[in-house]
């Protein structure tokens, strides 16, 4: 997969989970994704670990993710994102840029990392 493709690949995961749509975001990872939980700590592994991870959190927190800026390295893509996390009444929690980085294999992205940006 060329980098385009693989921009547009990962435009996709952030378009569904925007969209709530878990299970196209999830299709769009290896069935072993290695994943930061960055609400609750730690990390977690396979496609029913995020789904389930991203279930839990969308019942106590909304959150929007939009990708800015992609550069692409070896088989990582690093992704600044302007992140966006509001409480269930809609008050806004935390905005800022972080970025997020991908490593991707066949087309699928095998693990990603937040890398905070000060």
């Amino acid at each position: 997969m060329g980098d385009h493709g693989r921009m547009e690949q990962l435009k996709r995961v952030y378009a569904a989970f925007n969209a709530r749509d878990l299970d196209t975001a999830v299709s769009l990872m290896h069935p072993d994704v290695n994943w930061p939980n960055g609400w609750e700590g730690g990390r977690i592994q396979g496609r029913d670990a995020v789904r389930d991870y991203w279930t839990r959190q969308f019942e106590s927190i909304q959150s929007n993710v939009e990708p800015l800026e992609f550069t692409e390295a070896g088989d990582r893509v690093a992704v600044t994102v302007r992140q966006v996390i509001r409480d269930l009444d809609g008050n806004v929690l935390s905005e800022g840029k972080t970025s997020h980085v991908y490593t991707l294999r066949d087309g699928l992205v095998t693990r990603m990392d937040i890398v905070n940006l000060s």
